[in-house]
C-alpha cells in the first residue's frame, strides 16, 4: 500500500474503525453513488448488471469499494441515473 497521508484518522474509541486516505474516501464516494443509483431504480445487483450490461462481479466490487470505478463508469452510472429507460434501450 502506498504511504498516503491520512485525511480521516480512525476513532481511537472504536476498535473496528480505521484511518482513511484521500484515495479510500474517493473510492467510497464512488461506491455510494453507484449503490444509490441502483437502489433508487429498485434493482438488485443482478438486475442492474443485466439491464445495463455491467459484469455483476465488477458491479459488486465497485459497490463494496473493493476496486475504484473508473471515470468512464462513473459517467455511465450518472447517465443511467438520469435516463435509465433510454440507456436500457440503447444497450439492448
Amino acid at each position: 500500500m502506498k504511504n498516503e497521508p491520512i485525511i480521516l484518522p480512525a476513532d481511537p474509541s472504536d476498535p473496528e474503525d480505521f484511518d482513511v486516505t484521500a484515495e479510500g474516501l474517493e473510492r467510497a464516494q464512488r461506491a455510494r453513488l453507484i449503490r444509490r443509483t441502483r437502489t433508487g431504480l429498485g434493482l438488485s445487483q443482478v438486475e442492474f448488471a443485466d439491464r445495463f450490461k455491467v459484469p455483476v462481479g465488477t458491479l459488486r466490487d465497485w459497490e463494496q469499494a473493493r476496486t475504484t470505478a473508473p471515470d468512464f463508469a462513473m459517467a455511465y452510472v450518472r447517465v443511467i441515473g438520469q435516463f435509465p429507460e433510454m440507456v436500457a434501450k440503447a444497450v439492448a
